[in-house]
């Protein structure tokens, strides 16, 4: 069970890298960039309003220009352009790409042939409609994963649950959220340590059946003190006057950077609108 970069140990190290990289992203959202001195109700606001454009357009060069200026403002926040690309160009993006794949061929999207192949003797026929569509869905997602990664690494974490309630969203979920955020570093510290310890004991080898023993034990250990961590936190929570709504002490103030920014995405937004009704005409 446990070798030398095994899957356990390799699994442990990703996780710790990337809570890593959650942290320097709150020392991102703590510089002093263009989108870290907005207001975050403003900044959400407008962002929402990004996303909404996004979803609506049906024009491939709007949602690059989307991108692009994206990109621009991920530059303006004093965001390392790689640490930003490694985030938005992962997972999703990815994952999207493979959905896009089947609507590519004349058997899912019929049309005008643009490429014909064969593999195993079976002929495929991708068409023009559907490169369109499949190019127009990946780059709708990868426009819209980046504006979202953008808000959460330019905002403070705690910044961006008061704003979620500020905008009704329900409390429920806002504190499942917070409290997740607070203590996955605990849980994951918790694991690091018993992976050690259980390593410092068996050594780097052990029977596989030994080892699933190990591990349900370990399972069941860490779900027990994770209910008596639950219970405690609870309680301490009571004690200090709490009522079902988190108090934060930040008050939020618009200034004239605020306006200005506001102004500048309601111009952009409208001139989307009219370049795509131009486009339907």
């Amino acid at each position: 069970m446990f070798k030398n970069n095994n899957f356990v140990e390799r699994s442990i190290k990703g996780a710790l890298s990337f809570l890593k990289e959650s942290i320097f992203a709150d020392e991102y959202a703590s510089r002093k960039g263009l989108l870290q001195s907005l207001d975050p109700r403003i900044k959400v606001l407008t962002f929402l309003l990004f996303l909404i454009q996004i979803l609506l357009t049906t024009n491939i060069l709007i949602l690059v220009c989307l991108y692009a200026l994206c990109l621009l403002l991920t530059l303006f926040s004093k965001i390392k352009m790689g640490f930003f690309l490694k985030r938005t160009w992962i997972f999703i993006p990815l994952f999207s790409l493979l959905i896009a794949i089947p609507a590519l061929f004349h058997v899912v999207t019929p049309g005008e042939p643009l490429l014909t192949f064969k593999i195993v003797g079976l002929k495929l026929i991708i068409t023009r409609q559907g490169f369109a569509g499949a190019l127009l869905f990946v780059v709708r997602v990868i426009t819209s994963v980046s504006f979202a990664v953008l808000l959460s690494v330019t905002t403070k974490h705690f910044d961006l649950l008061k704003v979620l309630r500020i905008f009704r969203i329900p409390q429920v979920f806002v504190m499942t959220i917070g409290m997740c955020y607070r203590y996955i570093y605990l849980f994951v510290e918790m694991i690091e340590n018993v992976y050690l310890a259980i390593k410092s004991r068996v050594g780097t080898k052990v029977h596989y059946k030994r080892g699933q023993h190990i591990v349900a034990w370990n399972i069941a250990y860490l779900w027990n003190r994770s209910y008596q961590l639950n219970e405690a936190v609870y309680k301490a929570m009571l004690s200090r006057g709490y009522q079902g709504e988190p108090v934060v002490m930040d008050d939020y103030k618009i200034t004239v950077k605020d306006g200005v920014w506001l102004f500048f995405v309601a111009l952009i937004s409208a001139a989307m609108i009219y370049v795509n009704y131009q486009l339907k005409i």
